[in-house]
């Protein structure tokens, strides 16, 4: 399936001599996907007539991926592999090629190929040619985007956390935990970026967005990898998605929880009060101790809940505060 955005007139954007962009690609255990894939990325990336390099990082993979990756960088210089012994996540392995990126934008998509490497000659031009965007988000859950042969305990899986997500933060964007990315140099510097696993892909959305960055979801086709294993795993995948939309709207929790509390107390309250009237009440009857008990104690959980929401706005505050005192970040300057 092609989309519209991929037949871009890639070539209209101009060599500016400096490192224009860079693409991260996370990779643990991508034997059979890494020559392929990054051929691919050199291919699609060439279309921009721009200086560009592919940053893969070989995160503690056990089979020959280094090997392969340590071949093509000899092969072309274009190519910077990092790599380390352990495998730390996905988080961890973006978080390395950010900071080893030179490009004044850096991209990110998956080793696999699920998305068509010439999205990222895609995002690229959106940025170079749109200096009011700061980001752009690949998303197959947003209309004129898709999926192809995604199973479908995954994909039911992954749209209800984006939704879920999506609404605890408040941003807008269908699809928060896809890799297909482009950052300017100044969103990714501006950020405290801590997750190691996939919650690095909300994150950056969450902070992104607290920090008054400008984002532009591009519609984009998800395929199933036709090579090596997925690392999709479902109960973790699902159980992340959950924490950190509690972690970003806390009333999400708090607020449920502390209604439902309240709410069984004044049910027990009405009880109560029916058989005052009705001349029938105990009062020596556990029920007149736990009306009180539930309704003061679902009082006080949906107090943490606001207070949680408080603390939630008050990180946001900070962080649109801190990107105005910072000021933009030039990758020249970083990597003097």
């Amino acid at each position: 399936m092609s989309h519209p955005l991929l037949q871009t007139d890639v070539g209209r954007v101009a060599s500016t001599g400096r490192m224009a962009f860079s693409v991260v690609v996370p990779m643990y255990n991508e034997e059979e996907n890494a020559r392929r894939t990054l051929s691919q990325l050199l291919d699609a990336g060439a279309l921009l007539n721009l200086p560009f390099e592919l940053v893969p990082v070989n995160d503690g993979s056990r089979d020959r991926t280094q090997q392969v990756l340590e071949e093509m960088a000899r092969e072309d210089a274009r190519i910077r592999p990092v790599t380390y012994a352990r495998n730390r996540g996905r988080g961890r392995a973006l978080r390395e090629g950010f900071r080893a990126a030179r490009g004044k934008i850096v991209c990110t998509i998956d080793a696999d190929l699920s998305y068509a490497p010439e999205y990222v000659a895609a995002m690229v031009t959106l940025l170079t040619e749109h200096p009011d965007l700061d980001y752009v988000v690949g998303s197959p859950y947003m209309d004129g985007g898709g999926t192809e042969g995604v199973p479908a305990h995954r994909l039911w899986v992954s749209r209800l956390g984006n939704r879920i997500l999506s609404f605890a933060m408040g941003c807008g964007i269908h699809t928060v935990t896809g890799v297909l990315r482009a950052y300017r140099r100044e969103v990714l510097s501006s950020l405290d970026l801590e997750s190691d696993g996939k919650e690095l892909h909300p994150e950056i959305i969450a902070k992104a967005h607290a920090a008054g960055f400008v984002g532009l979801e591009m519609p984009a086709v998800l395929k199933t990898r036709t090579r090596g294993h997925s690392k999709f795993k479902l109960r973790a995948t699902a159980a992340s998605h959950l924490v950190f939309s509690l972690h970003e709207r806390p009333m999400l929790l708090f607020g449920l929880v502390g209604l439902l509390l309240m709410g069984t107390g004044v049910g027990i309250g009405g009880f109560l009060a029916f058989e005052w009237f009705q001349r029938s009440l105990n009062p020596s009857r556990p029920l007149m101790t736990l009306f009180p008990l539930l309704f003061v104690g679902g009082l006080q959980i949906m107090l943490f809940g606001f207070l949680g929401s408080q603390l939630v706005h008050l990180r946001r505050e900070l962080y649109r505060l801190r990107r105005k005192v910072a000021g933009p970040v030039h990758p020249e300057d970083e990597h003097a």
